[in-house]
């Protein structure tokens, strides 16, 4: 897929990341599918693409890997309308309708796409209510990070911001506190009962970590238990067991 929206349209590919696209209820244009693509890989999103009414043209392989350079696409690729950003009060709302003690994540620059995109599919399995970003300098929705996640990009809502800063003033003035996940801290995030309160848990970027500003601006800070050699977790990884270590803390209480 390419990595850039074209007049307000954006591509999906992959099977998982078309069909959830479909079944969310996003907005297709129109699917192509490779002429030499597997007919029971295919069949159900043909189905369900005329169910909708949507047009399917089969294709040269070839034209696929020109439409989006790159990516593992499977011989499917859609085109939709460009993928919807939520504003904070909607994340905020949307937790607290849910009945549930509202779990957010602020990714802090955040650049390679696919560990945004990993990212996502553990928030929607782990029930995150929302995801916020910053506009500059850290991945945005793109193809690849649609691809990664599995079609979970569908589901997850993602506010994207202008200053991460003010947005967790924001939050904390909403009742929720600011956990973030540094390798500096004090705090074993295993020795911290915190999670089961109304929580936005902070990831910062691949290589800097948590900027300063936005450390300061945490209520705590944990860090994951360092066995090996290595000083630190890929940012995806780190944010899964830090999401999973939520879950576990909310479900034994």
């Amino acid at each position: 897929m390419t990595e850039h929206e074209q007049d307000g349209q954006e591509w999906i590919a992959g099977k998982h990341p078309v069909m959830e696209a479909l079944r969310s209820g996003r907005e297709i244009n129109k699917i192509w599918i490779a002429e030499q693509a597997q007919k029971h890989a295919t069949g159900p999103i043909v189905i369900e693409a005329k169910k909708l009414g949507i047009i399917v043209q089969f294709v040269d392989k070839r034209k696929l890997d020109s439409m989006v350079e790159g990516i593992q696409h499977q011989g499917i690729v859609a085109q939709a309308a460009a993928h919807r950003y939520y504003e904070v009060d909607e994340l905020i709302e949307r937790a607290r309708e849910s009945g549930e003690t509202p779990f957010l994540l602020l990714l802090d620059e955040i650049e390679d796409p696919h560990n945004l995109g990993s990212i996502l599919r553990t928030a929607e399995c782990t029930g995150v209510h929302g995801v916020i970003i910053p506009k500059r300098r850290a991945a945005s929705l793109t193809a690849t990070v649609s691809k990664t996640s599995a079609g979970a990009v569908e589901y997850v809502p993602v506010a994207r911001v202008t200053n991460l800063a003010q947005t967790i003033d924001k939050l904390k003035e909403a009742g929720i506190w600011i956990a973030g996940a540094d390798v500096g801290a004090q705090q074993d995030v295993f020795a911290t009962r915190n999670f089961d309160m109304p929580l936005a848990i902070i990831i910062g970027n691949e290589s800097k970590g948590i900027g300063r500003l936005i450390r300061e601006k945490c209520d705590f800070l944990v860090k994951l238990p360092m066995q090996g050699s290595l000083n630190s977790l890929n940012a995806s990884v780190a944010a899964g067991v830090l999401m999973y270590e939520v879950v576990r803390q909310r479900r034994s209480l």
